[in-house]
């Protein structure tokens, strides 16, 4: 007979506040009072493998130095909800705007600073593709969560998610799956050789990732608060090329944040002037 372990205590608001605080330290993102019930949602199920009964013992072992249980929690707390194409009036400016203005002798790079399970990535690596047949081109994606890193390297998608991607781009770039992959859609080998993903904190200093000529940051910054969103704003600044464009979302923006950032249209900005200017 197995015995099924006992959901933990609801949690309370001092330990609503102390996994709170821990997030926004660690990661940037705040879970703001309300947010108790999504937080228990997304832990009860890990809290009772771990036999733990009381979201305190949780936090308490989150605290522990190198304590590798912390990633575990992000990775269930963080929202990752995306799909194909999301926004799509940023990948026809990236099309029709950036991508005619870029030198043909210099490869061009795109990062996508929260990629999820990778679908903003793919996508901008399609247009990409499509539009720089003979200029080298690469597409990083950064997560904070190990787990949705991992599935964007697979580059496996189930086939309901094709209905997002323009059919000449579903065509060229992607491949339906047969046997064990019945039901489900892989990315391009062509495509997935230029895209990069790598766990990342955006809270960390990320230069080691060089200079890109465009950074989406698309639905993140929602979720920081106030001096967090201009700190990052100052590092992602930092490495755009000089001409560079920062696109958020379309409900995002940068207003109030003191910058080299111009806004070109809403949610697009170019990073005006030359480095030490």
């Amino acid at each position: 007979m197995t015995l099924t372990a006992p959901h933990p205590k609801p949690i309370t608001r001092e330990e609503f506040q102390q996994i709170s605080d821990l997030l926004v330290r660690r990661t940037g993102i705040r879970l703001t009072p309300g947010k108790e019930s999504l937080v228990m949602g997304r832990l009860d199920k890990r809290l009772r493998q771990l036999g733990i009964t009381t979201y305190r013992e949780y936090f308490d072992l989150l605290q522990r130095p190198e304590e590798p249980e912390l990633h575990q929690a992000i990775d269930l707390l963080t929202t990752n909800e995306t799909f194909f194409f999301r926004e799509p009036r940023h990948f026809d400016y990236l099309r029709e705007v950036i991508l005619p203005a870029h030198p043909a002798h210099r490869p061009f790079r795109l990062w996508s600073a929260a990629s999820s399970s990778g679908e903003e990535a793919y996508t901008a690596a399609m247009v990409l593709a499509d539009a720089l047949p003979t200029t080298p081109w690469e597409v990083v994606g950064t997560d904070v969560s190990a787990r949705v890193v991992a599935s964007a390297q697979r580059g496996l998608y189930p086939i309901k998610a094709a209905e997002r991607i323009p059919l000449p781009l579903l065509r060229r770039y992607c491949r339906k799956g047969r046997e064990e992959y019945d039901g489900l859609m892989a990315i391009a080998p062509e495509i997935r050789v230029r895209t990069t993903f790598v766990r990342a904190n955006l809270m960390d200093n990320l230069q080691g990732l060089g200079r890109f000529d465009v950074i989406f940051l698309r639905n993140v910054m929602i979720y920081f608060g106030a001096d967090t969103k201009v700190a990052l704003v100052e590092r992602l600044e930092e490495m755009l090329q000089p001409g560079g464009h920062l696109i958020v979302s379309l409900s995002e923006t940068l207003k109030g944040i003191t910058s080299r950032l111009t806004m070109v249209e809403p949610s697009v900005y170019c990073r005006t002037g030359a480095d030490g200017v």
